[in-house]
């Protein structure tokens, strides 16, 4: 019997329906059965955030067919929730095929009579969830793959409240993606015809303006960044993706005067030529920026990933003249505690303010959201679930959203977006930098300060990488393990309680009594530890990998990374 994936290769090898490249494409490993095998062993998941995957021909692939594929079960979906007339706006990022993948979705969802506004050249994934509900849309679709290395592409999917999918409609939308098992189901069509019968229609710079516009409206002082803006030197790179438009054009709007980007990561690069990872959390992506910076003498460095919803810095240490990375923690911390101090001080706090964080975020934010009075709500990982508040808060009227961030280098000021939006990040920063200057300090002056105001937090992750359908056995094996005989200690460490947020309970070990989670079911695992330490551990959502989190609580920056590095160590 012909195995199921063979069966599949020798379809796409031999039916009309597919392309001659793709035809040759999979010829070209007509000897190769373990490549064909993980071309064609399963579709490429669509998950709860829709695809990502590598590049390639395959049912196990990002290609035109399997976004053709996604498109119409999404469009399956609209049509069902009585939204084709609202349409839907579609966004992309420099990635190989990213405007091809566009394209195939927009003419996807107009022949299914679904109007699709599709950006005229690349954006910002945080400016896609802006047109989303600035159009009044019903869904929107990024084609990016993130952070993630240049053979990837991705197709994030968003429903009208400008956050990512969530529960119950993720679910639903994924049961319509995997009800299409014929391609000739698909329903496609010519461009002339669509635009000629009004379903697609191209949009750009005046969804930019309004989008810079929302933005400025989170900057408090004006004036602190008018004192300085002559001053403060900032080097940026946007890592050949989609932000060095919108960063560039809002710091000159603003008046910040020099502003120097990496040249060599100024343009739009599907190869990230000079990065081997485009991720803002990995040190060496910083080598060029940090190389600008030492040569113009800059105050900051900042680098944005390329679909621009993830922040990384450096901040020069004054007394030292060397340039200190901060996780996404600390940017994060500083941006928080500067736009809640400020707020008080000057009465704009609105009432029932709300700190939104993730179960994986430092428990500084937990301890600042106490100091200013403000109301802290701890979401699951990924920053659909904040955005998901948002629109909690919109409905009932409990509390109004502040500030909401992620440990994973992204954060939203104000709620013209409901998505991790590093543009915002960028401009926030920028003035917390230009307060440090007019008071005569550095960013990390102030991140110290912090950490002897609120405590000596530290937190560091640890990651294992499992590929193919081996690796995935492999993560499950691991989740199980830990989850039916749990780990007593990790190091000098002791287990106080665990949380499971599959089964939703956590267990006090001392007493053995359980409680509630309160959070929706997901497969992650929380460790509470001695000393206000924990360890939570999780599979990617959209890479082969298995996610160890851990953060400790020091009596100073030394105590806090020595028992950083010794819980890592009982981690391993």
């Amino acid at each position: 019997m012909i195995k199921h994936y063979k069966k599949q290769y020798n379809f796409w090898i031999t039916d009309a329906y597919f392309d001659e490249a793709t035809r040759m494409e999979l010829l070209a490993i007509g000897d190769n059965e373990k490549e064909i095998e993980d071309r064609f062993y399963r579709d490429l998941e669509f998950g709860t955030g829709g695809l990502r995957g590598v590049i390639g021909a395959g049912t196990n692939r990002m290609n035109i067919y399997t976004v053709r594929k996604a498109s119409q079960g999404l469009a399956n979906y609209i049509l069902k929730q009585g939204g084709a007339d609202r349409g839907i706006v579609i966004a992309y990022d420099s990635r190989r095929f990213s405007p091809e993948f566009a394209e195939e979705t927009a003419l996807c969802m107009a022949a299914n009579g679904i109007k699709a506004h599709v950006f005229d050249s690349l954006r910002p994934t945080p400016e896609l969830s802006f047109a989303l509900r600035k159009l009044g849309c019903i869904s929107g679709v990024v084609i990016t793959a993130s952070h993630n290395p240049p053979e990837y592409n991705g197709y994030k999917v968003y429903w009208e409240d400008g956050a990512q999918i969530t529960a119950p409609k993720d679910k639903e939308i994924i049961a319509e993606v995997n009800a299409i098992t014929d391609y000739y189901t698909v329903k496609t069509m010519d461009k002339k015809a669509a635009i000629a019968a009004s379903l697609y229609q191209v949009i750009g710079e005046e969804i930019d303006d309004a989008y810079i516009a929302e933005l400025k409206k989170q900057i408090i002082h004006p004036d602190v960044i008018k004192a300085a803006c002559k001053d403060l030197k900032i080097v940026y790179s946007p890592f050949n993706g989609t932000g060095n438009v919108p960063v560039c054009r809002i710091l000159a709007e603003l008046g910040f005067e020099n502003v120097y980007v990496v040249k060599e990561q100024q343009m739009p690069d599907p190869n990230f030529t000079t990065l081997e990872y485009p991720n803002p959390e990995d040190p060496k992506a910083f080598m060029l920026a940090l190389d600008l910076a030492k040569e113009v003498d800059a105050d900051v460095v900042l680098a944005t990933d390329p679909d621009a919803d993830r922040l990384g810095i450096y901040a020069k240490d004054i007394k030292t003249g060397d340039y200190i990375p901060f996780t996404g923690n600390m940017s994060g911390m500083l941006i928080c505690e500067y736009i809640l101090r400020e707020r008080t001080k000057n009465g704009t706090m609105p009432e029932r303010p709300a700190l939104v964080s993730t179960i994986v975020t430092t428990d500084m934010a937990k301890v600042i959201a106490e100091v200013y009075g403000v109301q802290f709500i701890e979401v699951l990982t990924g920053f659909k679930f904040i955005g998901e508040q948002i629109k909690f808060f919109e409905q009932t009227g409990s509390n109004n959203y502040v500030f909401g961030l992620e440990e994973s280098y992204g954060c939203l000021a104000g709620t013209h977006a409901r998505d991790k939006d590093a543009i915002v990040a960028v401009m926030c920063l920028c003035e917390v930098a230009a307060w440090c200057k007019v008071q005569g300090i550095s960013l990390w002056d102030m991140m110290l300060e912090m950490y002897e105001k609120y405590g000596y937090f530290k937190e560091t992750q640890y990651t294992i990488t499992l590929k193919g359908i081996e690796g995935s056995k492999q993560i499950i094996a691991i989740m199980d393990k830990l989850r039916n005989n749990p780990p007593k200690a990790f190091g000098d460490k002791k287990v106080l309680a665990v949380r499971d947020y599959k089964t939703g309970k956590v267990v006090d070990i001392s007493s053995g009594t359980e409680t509630e989670t309160g959070l929706p079911s997901s497969n992650v695992l929380y460790f509470e530890l001695t000393g206000g330490a924990w360890c939570c551990v999780r599979p990617s959502g959209t890479e082969p990998k298995i996610k160890f989190y851990m953060g400790v609580k020091g009596s100073s920056l030394v105590d806090a990374e020595e028992q950083v590095e010794k819980l890592t160590e009982a981690v391993k």
